[in-house]
């Protein structure tokens, strides 16, 4: 019987998130942990990559963790970037984001509406003669390289911050007394296995989200409790929901 269960993602900062109306209607615990964090590179690593930041007059964002080191790197390395440099965001929400950094009205700031590269590419192909600068994370992908190039437009993508293990205490160790744990990407099953490398199938029921962090915890040896999105629970929460509903049946 599942009734403590870890998720390894941030606290969730609505009172309405889904997560309490779940602890409350099946009776159990939700410990919000991650396994994962970012963290920026220093601008002695960032010039090893022979970008400069200044030859760009537009640059893309994929999440707020790109706007953040993106933003401390041209501080630490005493670039302004002018008013005329455009910024191409895939949400509004990460759009709205930038004016913790710069003012937003004197910015010109496009966005797209679902969250993926692909609906923001139709603004960049309309601003085709600017230079794109694509700051990602370490373990990104080809993806967007190959996306950019198949529409014909300048761009370079570089790494501006990486994700590394969030290592637990010796204490959080002693105390790790879950039932399940959900996982949300690849890097948080190998941060499980740098903290707990005994840990077992038979110990602790995985569930996940995505099918990269799918196959990461099979690799790992692991057995999938719980596997979202689904056609008919696309979230994770709902997903939940219905294991939880399955064990009290």
């Amino acid at each position: 019987m599942v009734k403590k269960i870890l998720v390894s993602q941030p606290e969730p900062t609505s009172s309405n998130s889904p997560y309490y109306e779940i602890a409350k209607q099946f009776d159990v615990e939700l410990v919000f942990r991650p396994f994962i964090k970012v963290e920026g590179i220093t601008a002695q690593e960032f010039r090893q990559q022979k970008v400069n930041i200044s030859n760009y007059t537009a640059i893309v964002f994929t999440s707020r963790h790109a706007i953040d080191h993106f933003f401390q790197l041209t501080k630490d390395m005493r670039i302004t970037m002018p008013e005329t440099t455009k910024y191409f965001c895939i949400t509004e929400t990460i759009a709205l984001y930038i004016q913790k950094y710069a003012p937003y009205r004197k910015r010109k700031i496009f966005f797209g509406s679902t969250g993926k590269i692909d609906d923001l590419v139709p603004s960049m192909v309309k601003h085709k003669t600017e230079k794109f600068l694509v700051p990602l994370s370490s373990v990104a992908n080809d993806s967007i390289s190959k996306l950019l190039d198949s529409k014909g437009l300048t761009h370079t993508e570089c790494v501006m911050y990486r994700t590394v293990s969030n290592d637990f205490t010796e204490e959080e160790k002693k105390s790790f007394d879950y039932d399940m744990a959900l996982f949300f990407s690849p890097a948080g099953i190998k941060s499980l296995k740098e903290n707990f490398p005994d840990m077992t199938a038979e110990q602790l029921q995985i569930g996940t989200f995505g099918p990269s962090t799918a196959k990461a915890a099979r690799d790992a040896g692991f057995e999938l409790n719980l596997e979202a999105p689904t056609d008919r629970y696309p979230s994770m929460t709902g997903a939940l929901r219905h294991f939880l509903q399955e064990q009290e049946d």
